[in-house]
């Protein structure tokens, strides 16, 4: 009965998120207050476990990596970069497109890919306000990039970094499984976005015109802050690296940063507080709480060991069960507390599986599924909520269905060809 009961607030929930009748905050507020009140959480344990309540570690990376893109944009860099990237792209529309995508395909998967989202996404608006085309395709595209390249690595995508825990797989692992089959599959997502994105493809002469006169070192502001913060970020992203080795999580690491960042450069801290997502971040925190519902009552736990099991022996079935079935489920529950969840469930059938090879092909489908169903919808993935609040905050809003009716597109593409590879590869 709890478990209906949870379910049944969870998709309620979902259906104002996705229809946007109702404030997404208010909402998510709501269903975890609910889930709480009838005793679906685990109680205080929301607030003390990344398995089923709060990720404090997504929240305070959030945090902290807002508060150096704060500090940073106080510098100009970021119009600075707007300027360039239109000069390089000469104004052209999918020229523009292709180049930001790369760049945030090739950062993804050695920064997280929320920290990516936020520093590219910056660029991307003011570049299109030069250019005065609409941001929400090109940042819908940026998001999408960064949801595949991040699957690259171990630490590309939070999920990967769950997996490769659980199952002991290393960094090089995923460059060895994954990372061929990404850089593929991206070549794949560049040629489609022309025909997904043409319609919002516009060039003006004029405007081009007025942006390849400008030049680019006069909207840096102050160089002296811009000197000291971005020795503060590269020392970030470094440790961001390194985390492995450092063996420091992600959200220290950022609000460490963040510390130095503001101890370093002394900019005033109420101008930089004012660039805190501060509604995302509760979002964040109302969205887990209410996953947690779904974990604590078995209800997730169910639905995929009962997948799993119409497969039997058949491991090839269960990788396809496994990758078809995460990006699904992982479309629409946030990825990071699905994958804590399956975790176990992938383990056990691991372990049976009749040979080290084949067990290790069951996580690699597991990986794909997940990490590409963070694509499916706008909620999907820690990447695509920041998206969205920043197109929101600059005047650039997207809405739950623009962002989904092209990622299910890309997810349906996406996981298609990394089923073709995983059969190809390991059986």
């Amino acid at each position: 009965m709890s478990a209906i009961l949870a379910m049944a607030i969870f998709v309620v929930a979902f259906f104002f998120i996705a229809t946007e009748k109702a404030d997404k905050v208010k909402v998510v507020l709501v269903a975890a207050g609910l889930m709480t009140v009838l005793g679906l959480t685990p109680g205080e344990e929301v607030f003390s476990s990344g398995h089923a309540g709060i990720d404090w570690n997504v929240i305070f990376l959030l945090l902290g990596m807002m508060i150096i893109v704060g500090v940073i944009k106080q510098t100009g860099l970021f119009d600075y970069l707007a300027i360039w990237a239109a000069k390089r792209s000469r104004g052209r529309p999918y020229r523009l497109m292709a180049m930001l995508m790369a760049i945030t395909a090739v950062a993804s998967p050695f920064l997280d890919n929320v920290t990516t989202i936020m520093l590219v996404a910056p660029v991307t608006v003011m570049v299109c306000g030069r250019l005065r085309i609409p941001a929400q395709p090109y940042l819908i595209a940026e998001v999408l990039a960064s949801n595949i390249g991040g699957a690259a690595t171990l630490i590309g995508d939070p999920p990967n970094i769950i997996i490769g825990s659980r199952a002991g797989l290393t960094f090089n692992d995923f460059l060895v499984h994954m990372a061929p089959a990404v850089v593929a599959i991206f070549a794949v997502f560049v040629l489609l976005t022309y025909p997904l994105f043409r319609r919002s493809f516009h060039y003006n002469a004029d405007h081009v015109a007025k942006v390849m006169a400008l030049q680019e070192r006069r909207a840096i502001t102050d160089p002296a802050l811009l000197a000291r913060s971005m020795t503060v970020l590269a020392g970030v992203v470094t440790a961001f690296a390194l985390h492995s080795v450092l063996h420091l999580a992600p959200s220290i690491i950022a609000l460490v940063g963040a510390g130095v960042m503001l101890l370093v450069c002394r900019v005033e801290l109420g101008d930089v507080l004012r660039e805190v997502e501060w509604p995302t971040l509760v979002f964040f925190a109302g969205l887990f709480v209410m996953v947690a519902g779904l974990v604590h009552t078995g209800t997730m736990e169910t639905i995929g060991r009962a997948t799993i099991d119409l497969f039997g022996d058949n491991y090839f079935a269960a990788a396809t069960s496994l990758l078809f079935g995460s990006s699904v489920l992982g479309a629409f529950f946030d990825n990071i507390p699905y994958v804590a969840t399956m975790a176990p469930v992938v383990e056990e059938l691991a372990a049976a599986a009749p040979d080290a090879a084949t067990g290790q092909a069951l996580w690699w489908a597991f990986a794909f599924g997940a990490d590409f169903g963070g694509n499916g919808t706008a909620v999907a993935a820690s990447a695509n909520v920041v998206a969205l609040g920043i197109a929101a905050r600059t005047g650039n809003p997207i809405t739950f269905w623009q962002f989904t009716r092209y990622g299910i597109v890309v997810t349906l593409g996406s996981t298609a060809l990394a089923w073709v590879y995983v059969w190809l590869r390991y059986f």
